[in-house]
């Protein structure tokens, strides 16, 4: 198991001694570096915890890609991840909101951090709205499947199952939802979130158009990457998705985008070390609630970012709730896989 988190574990010790090195430049003072060090792991722990989702997610996916695409998300897509999503995305935000070319922005975030804070957390319903849609239709699409065999908690899944076939459902509730939610908000901010949430529903049905396209009809090398790439732009989408829960709550700890870019960072090494270890051993496969486990941490997460436009949900409640629908299923896969291996003994018996 560890030999899938050495790399996780290298880049913390260099991120760490980064976070010290940047303390003690920045205050002078042992306590000073060491509050530094602390913001860096809280906010490592908060990714971990906010993405546990994601790392499962994602080993769903992977599981079923060619081996060369699954080496070049694992590579190129957790690159993009954790330094486009935790470093350059904020810095987007910042060159939109404030209309700024990319070299003020960075000027702005590294010498105005409480500027940069109010311009980011501004930016905080539109970007809820858009993740939200996108996850809302993530999650949804999983469920109102008729192909679908397996069902952990039969009671809701079924009837999802069986009006799968009726189209645009999932758009439709995801709507509902949408209408639902801006009727909580003042106008200006409704029509933000509700500008962001279709922007979310359309890039999600852009996604989808993309992996229909490509999708191989053949077990062609061409059509094989071309499937490869739907896919990979396809959880590129959804990792960044994900990813804005764990952005925004960083500035609850701090607004320095070095420190975030550390912090953040780091937990995303360990969800990719937590993807790999998932794909490789075959977790997904093993334990057969897993996967439902956590596209209800999906729906679950993209409910919380409805709720957090109008009332806010601390990140932790927010972590917490993924892992214990995650655990929960992973508990119903062992007591299955249990029962599976009683029975022929009984039926000897």
């Amino acid at each position: 198991m560890l030999k899938h988190f050495w790399g996780s574990f290298l880049f913390t010790a260099i991120g760490l001694a980064l976070g010290a090195w940047y303390g003690w430049s920045l205050h002078g003072t042992v306590e000073g570096m060491l509050s530094i060090l602390w913001i860096c792991a809280v906010l490592a722990v908060l990714e971990v915890s906010l993405s546990f989702d994601n790392a499962a997610v994602n080993a769903s996916i992977l599981k079923d890609m060619d081996p060369v695409w699954q080496q070049r998300f694992l590579t190129w897509g957790i690159a993009i991840a954790v330094f486009g999503m935790r470093i350059v995305f904020p810095i987007v935000i910042v060159m939109v909101a404030a209309k700024l070319g990319p070299v003020d922005a960075v000027r702005l975030a590294l010498s105005e951090p409480a500027e940069y804070q109010r311009i980011v957390s501004e930016a905080h319903i539109g970007l809820m709205g858009f993740g939200g849609a996108f996850l809302g239709m993530v999650g949804l699409k999983f469920f109102f499947d008729s192909d679908k065999e397996l069902n952990w908690i039969a009671a809701i899944e079924h009837p999802l199952a069986k009006v799968a076939d009726i189209e645009a459902i999932s758009i439709g509730l995801v709507l509902i939802a949408t209408w639902a939610t801006s009727t909580m908000l003042a106008d200006a901010d409704a029509l933000t979130f509700i500008i962001a949430a279709i922007g979310g529903l359309l890039t999600y049905l852009a996604v989808e158009i993309v992996n229909h396209v490509l999708e191989p009809p053949t077990p062609s090398t061409g059509d094989v990457a071309k499937a490869g790439f739907g896919a990979f732009l396809y959880l590129e989408v959804l990792d960044a998705s994900f990813s804005f829960d764990g952005v925004i709550g960083a500035f609850a700890l701090t607004n320095n985008l070095i420190i975030i870019a550390i912090g953040l960072g780091i937990g995303a090494m360990f969800v990719r070390s937590m993807t790999i270890f998932l794909v490789r051993k075959g977790t997904m496969s093993e334990y057969r609630y897993l996967e439902h486990g956590a596209f209800y941490a999906i729906l679950a997460l993209a409910t919380i970012m409805y709720i957090n436009t109008f009332a806010h949900i601390p990140e932790v409640i927010t972590g917490l709730i993924g892992a214990v629908l995650i655990g929960l299923a992973f508990w119903a896969s062992v007591r299955a896989n249990r029962a599976d291996d009683l029975e022929p003994a009984a039926k000897e018996a």
